[in-house]
């Protein structure tokens, strides 16, 4: 909750380190990321409201069936209505959303840019964009337009083995759609050049001005409300309230708020991210990790190399968290933390929506709130201010609420508008809230791009390929007057793919009836009963060609290592496999698990030790795999659930690469046809 996230920005400076990250590096930080490089600072354009008066919604590797059922039925609502928005789904799996789709592309895992490029093709090409919104509010379109000239539908065809024509069909909808709303979530920013691709949607949002208005608006999404909280107070890679590391006159302001010498808040490099972090611990520059609320030994990639650097004799892990995790085994240290009905303070959902959530009842046995654990901690180290008083002058969550909005106060993310007593009479404030907008702001950029000028903008960006950052004398040549940014981005192989060894591809993800690693959602029994073990998806083609069966035990392997799993059979594209990430070893027998007589279950027992330049966020989404018989099922079934996109396939199914003919195709005609033969 935010209060919590906001002290540990503060204790950081009394430390003195800029090795702080959140569980948000693993989950939305492309979308940070994206959101700077368009718009020169973080924070959702649009609203969830949207919505409700999109009449296209285009669904960027977000599975929101499943990660944000309470969304997905308001898109289910609009189906009904009598006005229904279409569809565009771009996924691998026939999820529920790709069933309802007007279009559904399945993509070859790591080729989101090319397919972007493409569609950005054909929208320039039909010449379906807003020509006085570009020239003035954005920057870069002429680099876009040169550098998808010849992205074609065929040539993005043959690297995403998708039909040219659906890539035509989903162009049509996109370009001529009057309130086009975009959603993004783990198929973009869990995937090979995941800023870059993030970054093409909004570019699709700049041309055609679908920005500022209902319906018209992009998402990029979070995975959970507070993913956006360690954003907005720095504790994501930024400085609190959306100020730039880079700009001196940001760092002076937040040591005023802090009453610290400019000096002593870290800004010689940029802030460490989660996956450096624990190469330092590796190396031994870091001797302590405090892990707060998140489990690495499952759900960070390659686990045999994170066991290792976790159990070292010369790193000292405290591990701040509500059960006896696979971390926490790992630890030298356990604090018992308390769960969200245990304690108060605010949360802000993805669309910067800030609610309060009120203590219901009493943390049990030693248990204690995050905030009165680092409370704590500040108050025995004696962390001063530069007059020799408090560093951390509040005592509870209201007080940090209060300390909060003085950070936030004129920046983007302004929170001064806001008290619990407003909050507790509403469900829900809009950031920014301040003197000029007291009810909260559905929308951002209703009248042009309001944060990416180079004196008040969050970020200068980085390199999208190499994710070198870049300096403000760049930026401000590039965009002296604080516009939108157009970013274009050639498409880049994956670093490591399919082989003779290992023919298939392999993505991670989740499924609707658990959340991360289960800490929480396999103790309420009906949960645990939808999906009690993990799986492993493959279409039925392969499996007819490597003669397995629903219900075989199977072993997939990299090259880091391998977990087993019962068979699912589904409509996946042929060439990639599915495992869930969130299975782990707390509720295994002894000897089934990474260290027993058997592979593990975890998926990122074999997912690859990489991330995204920009964002730095890991991918967990373009592993080379092989896929192997351990032992017939003899009439089992998977463990996996039936009303998702785990859904066994059945006989003759088409497969997800093709996606049939859909009937907006039937409407324009051969669906086989490069769109743009006989274009004039």
């Amino acid at each position: 909750m935010n209060p919590c996230v906001h002290t540990p920005g503060v204790t950081s400076v009394g430390i003195g380190t800029n090795h702080l990250d959140g569980n948000t590096r693993l989950c939305t930080s492309t979308a940070a990321e994206a959101l700077k490089e368009s718009f020169g600072c973080d924070g959702q354009p649009g609203s969830y409201d949207d919505i409700d008066h999109a009449d296209v919604i285009a669904l960027f590797g977000h599975n929101v069936a499943e990660t944000q059922p309470v969304q997905w039925m308001r898109v289910l609502d609009r189906l009904e209505s009598g006005d229904p928005p279409r569809l565009v789904c771009v996924d691998p799996r026939l999820t529920q959303v790709a069933r309802q789709a007007a279009v559904h592309l399945a993509p070859r895992v790591g080729t989101n840019v090319a397919l972007l490029n493409a569609l950005l093709h054909e929208i320039i090409r039909a010449d379906r964009v807003d020509h006085d919104y570009i020239a003035a509010h954005t920057v870069g379109f002429d680099e876009l337009a040169s550098q998808v000239a010849e992205c074609t539908p065929r040539w993005a065809a043959g690297i995403c083995d998708v039909p040219a024509a659906l890539i035509g069909e989903a162009a049509e909808l996109l370009g001529t759609a009057d309130r086009l709303l975009s959603t993004v979530l783990q198929g973009v920013y869990q995937s090979h050049q995941a800023t870059a691709a993030a970054v093409q949607i909004n570019n699709l949002h700049l041309i055609r001005g679908m920005l500022g208005r209902p319906g018209a608006g992009v998402l990029q999404m979070n995975g959970q409300p507070t993913a956006q909280n360690t954003r907005e107070c720095g504790a994501d890679g930024d400085l609190p309230g959306f100020r730039n590391w880079q700009n001196d006159s940001h760092v002076a302001d937040l040591a005023r708020v802090w009453n610290v010498e400019p000096k002593s808040i870290p800004h010689y490099a940029p802030p460490t991210h989660a996956m450096q972090m624990f190469r330092y611990a590796e190396q031994g520059s870091i001797g302590m990790l405090w892990i707060s609320g998140t489990n690495p030994a499952v759900s960070l990639p390659e686990l045999s190399r994170i066991r290792s650097i976790l159990a070292q004799d010369r790193l000292f892990v405290v591990v701040q968290d509500l059960f006896l995790t696979e971390t926490a085994q790992l630890a030298d240290v356990v604090l018992p933390a308390a769960t969200w009905g245990e304690k108060t303070g605010t949360l802000t959902n993805a669309d910067r929506t800030v609610h309060l959530s009120d203590k219901a009842v009493e943390p049990p046995g030693e248990a204690r709130a995050d905030l009165d654990i680092f409370f704590d901690y500040a108050a025995r180290m004696d962390f001063r201010d530069k007059d020799g008083g408090p560093l951390i002058t509040w005592h509870d969550p209201e007080s940090a609420f209060e300390a909060w909005k003085r950070c936030s106060a004129g920046r983007p993310c302004d929170y001064t508008g806001l008290t619990y007593d407003k909050l507790r009479g509403k469900s829900g404030i809009q950031w920014p809230c301040d003197e000029k907008a007291p009810d909260g702001t559905p929308r951002l950029y209703t009248d042009g791009i309001t944060w990416a000028h180079p004196d008040v903008c969050e970020s200068y960006g980085k390199d999208l390929v190499t994710g070198a950052t870049e300096e403000v004398v760049e930026y401000r040549s590039l965009n002296p007057d604080g516009k939108a940014m157009i970013r274009a981005a050639a498409y880049l192989p994956p670093h490591e793919g399919p082989d003779e060894q290992y023919p298939f591809q392999l993505t991670t993800g989740r499924t609707l009836y658990h959340f991360h690693t289960r800490t929480k959602t396999a103790r309420a029994p009906q949960l645990n009963a939808a999906a009690p073990d993990v799986w492993v998806e493959a279409s039925a083609s392969d499996a007819d060609t490597l003669g397995l069966g629903e219900g075989d035990l199977v072993e997939v392997t990299t090259r880091r290592g391998a977990l087993r799993g019962r068979l699912r059979v589904t409509d996946i594209r042929p060439g990639l496999l599915f495992v869930p990430f969130h299975y782990g070893y707390w509720d295994t027998k002894a000897g089934h698990g990474p260290d027993g007589d058997t592979p593990g279950r975890a998926a990122n027992e074999t997912t690859v030790t990489d991330w995204d330049p920009a964002s730095k966020q890991p991918l967990f989404k373009t592993a080379a795999a092989a896929l192997h018989l351990v032992e017939r099922g003899d009439g089992r079934s998977a463990p996996a659930p039936t009303t998702t996109a785990s859904a066994p396939s059945p006989p003759g199914a088409v497969p997800a690469t093709t996606g049939g003919t859909s009937a907006l195709a039937t409407q324009m005609g051969d669906a086989s046809r490069d769109p743009e033969e006989g274009a004039q």
